[in-house]
């Protein structure tokens, strides 16, 4: 193997990102490196990129959702072989003693590690990964098709597990995690219905094309009370919004990991016990679980590939609303 690899590196909040040649990394114990063949670009990347996240180091190479072949194993790793192709998501490496690990609760760790954002991530030739936290992926999905579950399609199916036994469950936000949890919902009997930017009427079109049986504008009212309601889109003024939206005991979560601020709202969008939560992060117990799912049945995974060097490009489109599905930088 090469001893230099091509990186898309990020050196400062809100800079662009830098095509840079760099020291391909060598697996320690517990290991593995990693050929990239696929990684998704997820809103989070742009959260860290834009500086809304605090990044503790730099430069940094961004990309949690990772499709890769194993090339080599350090010491200790037994449940990967070289070529095999294995799934990197969010969650890097988790302390297994504090208190949230010693109760099942990895995803909230006191020393979490995190792909792309406390260690290098997939906009890379190459990567590493901890063995213990690397995925299997169903077969039946391609390196870019199989990207976005990694990340869209866990967090979305963590915020739908979160979301309850909802039968109208709305989406605000009908991005990469959306049309994939939509149809994972219709699949289980769920009616769907879809909320998008005011005027997009396309974005709707493809909503109502994936199961959904409405979509209008965030701002419009569905056509009954929802049970739930899952908020990808990072907007804070949409939570007083799908409170109003949802019935008496209705349920509203949160599924980015970084949101503008929740306007005030009155108490009474609040009464009759509806609540508000958030989900953080995933499990390795998630990830299993999911990828279950994904594999009995069939998702339509809507993808948008791009080159390593056309990141920023697919940033820029992701935070312009102008993907249809999700991007995905393809290596292979």
């Amino acid at each position: 193997m090469k001893g230099t690899m091509l990186a898309m590196r990020m050196h400062g909040p809100g800079q662009p990102l830098r095509l840079e040649r760099v020291a391909c990394p060598r697996p320690g114990p517990g290991e593995v490196l990693l050929q990239v063949l696929a990684c998704g670009v997820c809103r989070t990347d742009l959260h860290v990129r834009d500086g809304e996240l605090p990044c503790p180091r730099l430069p940094l190479t961004l990309g949690h959702e990772i499709v890769a072949r194993v090339l080599e194993c350090g010491a200790g790793v037994t449940a990967l072989q070289p070529g095999q192709r294995a799934g990197v998501p969010w969650l890097a490496r988790t302390c297994g003693v504090c208190r949230y690990c010693r109760s099942g609760a990895e995803n909230l760790c006191e020393s979490a590690e995190f792909t792309g954002y406390t260690r290098d991530g997939g906009y890379a030739q190459y990567a590493l990964a901890d063995a213990r936290y690397c995925l299997s992926l169903p077969e039946r999905y391609s390196d870019v098709e199989a990207a976005p579950l990694l990340c869209a399609g866990l967090i979305g199916y963590r915020a739908y597990r979160a979301a309850g036994e909802a039968e109208c469950l709305g989406l605000y936000g009908f991005g990469a995690a959306a049309h994939l949890l939509a149809q994972l919902a219709r699949a289980d009997g769920r009616r769907v219905f879809a909320f998008t930017r005011a005027g997009d009427v396309a974005g709707q079109a493809f909503a109502r094309s994936l199961g959904a049986e409405w979509a209008g504008a965030a701002d419009e009212s569905a056509p009954e009370p929802l049970d739930a309601a899952i908020l990808f889109a990072p907007a804070g003024e949409l939570v007083p919004r799908a409170l109003a939206a949802t019935r008496k005991g209705g349920r509203v979560v949160c599924a980015g990991i970084h949101m503008s601020d929740i306007p005030a709202f009155p108490y009474r969008l609040l009464w009759q016990e509806r609540s508000v939560s958030s989900v953080a992060n995933l499990t390795r117990s998630d990830g299993a679980r999911f990828m279950q799912c994904a594999a009995r049945t069939h998702l339509h995974c809507v993808t948008e590939p791009f080159a390593l060097d056309e990141a920023n490009t697919a940033l820029e489109r992701l935070r312009r609303g102008q993907l249809r599905g999700a991007a995905v930088l393809s290596l292979g």
